[in-house]
Order: C-alpha cells, then structure tokens, then sequence
C-alpha cells in the first residue's frame, strides 16, 4: 500500500470542506463547549474561507491518499500566510489530519515524514506548527519527530480562549 499526496485545486474545494470539518469536529468536538465549536465550524470551515485560503498563493492544501482512497490532508503555509512570524525561513505546517478509519496505523507518521520532504525540497530551514496544548497525543507525537516547544499563542475556539503550543523542527 503506497502512500501519496496531490496538492488541492479549486476543483476539490467541496471535498477540501468535507474532510476539514470530518476531520476537525472528530478530533476536537468532545473537548469544547457545544456553541462555541458549532460557530467556530461555521466559520473556519465555510465554503468562502476555505476558497479564500485555497486561493492564497502562499498557502498550499494537500490531499493525502492510501493507493487511491483519500485518507486525510494538511495545509502548509509560508511567507505572510504563516500565523506567526518566524526567524529563518520557515513554513508552518498549519493542519495535518487522517480520518479515523485510518487512524493509528503508522500513516500520520509516513504523512508527516513527507513534509519533512516537501519543505526540505522547498529550501526551507524550520517546520514549525502550533497544537493545542491539552492534546497531549499530537504534542507527543511531534515530539518524537523532533519538533520542539518554542512559546504559545492564543487560538480562538468561537469565544473559548485556548493555548496552542508552538512547536519547531529544525531542517538544516
């Protein structure tokens, strides 16, 4: 079974939203209060926000498949689409996510081994990323892929205030 990944046109905007709010409500909904994450969605994940990302040259969304069967995406920002201002050049791995059906067999760790790949053949010097810092799975996760704690920003969940830890790799 290959792993694979195609970057998203315009043409895939509807399947761009369906995965992002599958994968988003899987893995964060349980955690947040109800109307918040239910405005958040309806917003972060509108047709007009992902075509406005999705049409930003410095943001680029990718599909990830398992041989022909779409599996997840990830979303890599560099230059002033990047959240946060980084030294050196760098590129924020700003969503990463696997449906479930094909969580916890090793392809998180393939996927995120291929944009290693995509930013060291980009000339990048840091992967950097922002994650929610009660979801100790993922910061473990990074961890063992050698990303490293550098300072936390706000993230806004509808009015919920979070913490999101940010974390960076080193490429050079």
């Amino acid at each position: 079974m290959a792993l694979s990944h195609k970057i998203c046109t315009n043409n895939d905007l509807d399947v761009l939203i369906q995965i992002s709010r599958e994968t988003f409500i899987h893995a964060f909904e349980k955690h947040n209060d109800p109307k918040d994450f239910q405005d958040y969605i309806k917003e972060a994940f509108s047709r007009e926000s992902i075509a406005g990302q999705l049409n930003n040259p410095d943001s680029l969304f990718y599909f990830a498949y398992l041989d022909d069967e779409l599996i997840g995406y990830f979303k890599l920002n560099s230059k002033a689409a990047q959240t946060e201002s980084m030294d050196g050049d760098s590129i924020e791995l700003e969503r990463i996510y696997i449906l479930e059906s094909y969580q916890n067999k090793g392809l998180g760790n393939q996927l995120l081994n291929e944009i290693i790949k995509i930013a060291k053949a980009n000339n990048h010097e840091v992967l950097w990323l922002g994650v929610w810092e009660k979801n100790t799975a993922a910061i473990r996760f990074y961890e063992r892929h050698g990303f490293q704690k550098i300072g936390s920003h706000p993230y806004f969940v509808g009015q919920d205030k979070q913490t999101d830890w940010l974390m960076k790799l080193d490429l050079l």
